[in-house]
């Protein structure tokens, strides 16, 4: 399988072109459930450029009735990008200040159950700047957000 560089520029250009908007070529998420993680894989897939077709456990989007859980669901999008061994972007679990531009962060409540994905697009000292759906937000602070837990994704490249 050849592995190939995250761009994390497109993923950043990808977000900020539609954190405002919905690009047509996906299904709006957001009067059921939420279209964070929707969103975050539509910015992930912009700087890697591949899906993994495996049914089930992989990670696509094809239509909103044809996608893995993984497109659009926090926590399964956690698992598939941390154990991912095929096609597909994978990633590991960071602390905040190993994030680059393009990675991920995943707000969660105290009871352990994350809800929020935003998108990294950027820094401003300390702070981390995030783009997300759901609360449509482009280089919105990260510390502007009220959570009890949180966990960085960082994208260590994609696999075709």
């Amino acid at each position: 399988m050849e592995l190939i560089r995250y761009d994390r520029e497109a993923a950043v250009l990808y977000a900020k072109r539609w954190a405002f908007g919905r690009n047509p070529d996906y299904y709006n998420f957001d009067l059921i459930g939420g279209d964070c993680t929707n969103f975050a894989s539509q910015c992930v897939y912009a700087g890697s450029g591949v899906m993994n077709f495996t049914p089930v456990t992989g990670w696509f989007y094809r239509s909103a009735d044809d996608r893995t859980a993984s497109w659009t669901g926090v926590e399964y999008l956690y698992r598939f990008l941390t154990q991912n061994e095929g096609a597909g972007p994978f990633a590991k679990e960071a602390p905040l200040w190993e994030l680059e531009i393009g990675d991920l962060v995943q707000l969660g409540r105290e009871t352990g159950d994350f809800y929020h994905t935003p998108v990294v697009v950027g820094f401003r000292g300390k702070d981390i700047l995030v783009a997300a759906h759901s609360y449509d937000a482009y280089a919105r602070p990260l510390s502007s957000y009220s959570f009890a837990r949180i966990r960085g994704l960082h994208i260590l490249g994609a696999r075709r």
